[in-house]
């Protein structure tokens, strides 16, 4: 730790803002963008790092509530050499105004929050002490605010002189600043979702929703109305998001600065995405909330974008006023009882676009059906977009699902999955997801409860350790029991072709389509998702794969039959001996 300490480099004035944050708003936001003036440019220019000393006085501005920047003040404790990362120092000092003394210290949702000295610009907010509440900062630089340096975040220790140091410039003890600094929460808050909802996505074999994602319910405010382009200024509420409609994921901090139509702020990283296209929102603070065991966090609603975050840093986020991110429009239509709805929400992110078909469908689910309820859904979906050498396509899908408890969750796992599968491959853009779903209370369903075969004009049931005996080359016709709830039988026909090479033996799988897992995962390209869905094997279908021993035989052969009245379950097979 030096007091002062010297800059490694000198740097003009770049363009910028931050917001570094935590809590969404409700999920009742406005829909379009944001109509309004450019921002007011601040272009504050930067202070000599080399010149800061210990005890100088600092002010700065922050926003606790609404949108109108409020001032603080403090002083410098020192400046940790390398804290943040390689060449990057942390500035340490004692703030102080109404707002942080009424909430035991700085908060969750100042990262970003502009400290000057002599009118000059210093830094941003960025880090808070690792044992809990408390008006110690640890400030970023702001002539690194604009580095793409490729260190990641960590926890920022402190030695036993500078935890002296602090303890004898402030309230805290030694012992609680050796634990050292660490980044302000930046969790990704989700609106529209319950934690409930995500806790259970947690607890399935799904990895949609990190664990770094939270749920935020209704906080007094429909929309952030009075939040606009121009409410973007040094110490003013600046959003990130990943996602915005029903379902608005992201993060509300504070901007650091703006300038030449760019801003630049938090302080630190939102996600550490590097080059990306996050929205940049205004946003509209309630309130801080105190937290007796933890850092106090502001509370906020976020308006619709007015331009893209750019890049996701070791020292914070820059983005532009110039466009809007492109995005993935995702639109459900729920019917059910009566009652109708349709959402949508926009994905900015590839990366987040799965989350967001995911929490989208089930949002809207939630929102028409009021509760977790058994029952089966017809569903069908259509997909557009750009395939890798930039050719459109469109791929289209219509299945039916059935649930014991909850068909609301089970609907909704196959296209977030698809929608994983495209994300993930280099070239692909997805314009538009759209999902039609009609819900009833049936919860009927049909088993496959058997396989027959016919001989001497007659069916005859094949046991279960039956081996069937066939010709290589010839048709096997069979013929599956599907069996419903109130026992009455339904025969579907299983007609499979033995290849003419298959060799001695072969295993033949005859099962519901409820039972076909289908692995959305493993698709590479668009072609490939194209194919899948040409002839998919529906839920309320029947399917047979024959493994054949043979060259060039390992995989499956498949037929199916169908759709049914009801969803189908259940398996049956069979060992089949060829004869050449």
């Amino acid at each position: 730790m030096t007091r002062p300490s010297t800059t490694r480099r000198g740097r003009a004035l770049v363009a910028s803002t931050a917001a570094a944050g935590l809590f969404l708003g409700a999920a009742a936001v406005a829909s379009g963008p944001a109509q309004s003036a450019e921002p007011a440019e601040d272009c504050t220019p930067t202070y000599p790092q080399e010149q800061i000393t210990a005890d100088a006085a600092v002010t700065g501005l922050t926003v606790s509530e609404g949108t109108t920047p409020e001032a603080f003040e403090g002083s410098i404790i020192g400046v940790l050499d390398d804290g943040i990362a390689p060449g990057v120092d942390m500035i340490m000092a004692d703030l102080t105004s109404p707002a942080i003394d009424a909430a035991g210290g700085i908060w969750s949702g100042m990262s970003g929050s502009p400290v000057y000295i002599d009118g000059q610009l210093v830094g941003a907010v960025a880090y808070g002490l690792s044992w809990g509440s408390s008006p110690i900062a640890g400030i970023t630089p702001f002539a690194e605010m604009d580095d793409y340096l490729t260190s990641g975040t960590r926890r920022v220790d402190v030695d036993a002189r500078a935890a002296r140091q602090i303890a004898a410039s402030s309230d805290v003890t030694a012992s609680q600043a050796e634990q050292g600094f660490r980044q302000l929460r930046m969790p990704v808050g989700i609106s529209g979702m319950t934690q409930k909802r995500i806790d259970m996505v947690r607890e399935s074999d799904k990895k949609y929703f990190s664990e770094q994602t939270y749920a935020v319910g209704a906080v007094g405010r429909a929309a952030a109305a009075d939040a606009t382009e121009e409410t973007i200024v040094a110490g003013g509420n600046l959003a990130t998001t990943l996602s915005y409609g029903d379902v608005t994921a992201g993060a509300v901090g504070t901007a650091t600065s703006v300038c030449g139509g760019e801003v630049v702020g938090f302080g630190h990283p939102f996600a550490f995405f590097g080059e990306t296209t996050l929205g940049l929102n205004p946003a509209d603070a309630l309130y801080v909330q105190p937290d007796s065991l933890g850092a106090p966090f502001k509370v906020a609603n976020i308006a619709p974008a007015v331009g893209t975050i750019t890049d996701d840093r070791t020292t914070g986020i820059t983005g532009t006023f110039a466009t809007l991110p492109d995005t993935t429009t995702v639109a459900s239509t729920v019917s059910f009882d009566g009652r109708e709805r349709t959402g949508s929400s926009d994905a900015y992110v590839k990366r987040f676009l799965a989350d967001t078909v995911f929490g989208q469908l089930l949002v809207n689910h939630d929102r028409v059906l009021d509760s977790y309820i058994p029952g089966t859904e017809a569903q069908s979906w259509t997909i557009t977009g750009t395939d890798e050498l930039g050719a459109p396509f469109e791929i289209s899908s219509a299945d039916t699902y059935v649930s014991d408890y909850d068909i609301s969750f089970e609907s909704v796992f196959e296209l977030a999955d698809l929608a994983y599968a495209l994300s993930r491959i280099d070239g692909v853009q997805v314009d538009d997801i759209t999902v039609d779903s009609d819900v009833d209370t049936s919860t009927d369903t049909l088993k496959v409860t058997g396989l027959q075969q016919r001989k001497g004009g007659e069916w005859t049931t094949i046991g279960r350790r039956t081996n069937l005996v066939a010709k290589a080359g010839s048709t096997l016709d069979l013929r599956a029991v599907l069996t419903a709830v109130d026992e009455t039988v339904t025969y579907a026909p299983v007609s499979v072709k033995i290849p003419s090479r298959a060799k001695r033996s072969a295993f033949l799988v005859v099962q519901g389509g409820a039972s076909d897992y289908t692995n959305n995962y493993r698709i590479k390209s668009v072609a490939q998702a194209v194919k899948a869905y040409a002839d998919p094997v529906r839920n309320d279908e029947v399917s047979a794969e024959l493994y054949a021993n043979g060259k060039g035989l390992r995989r499956s052969f498949v037929t199916q039959s169908g759709p049914y009245d009801e969803v189908v379950r259940g398996q049956r097979y069979v060992d089949i001996r060829v004869r050449r």
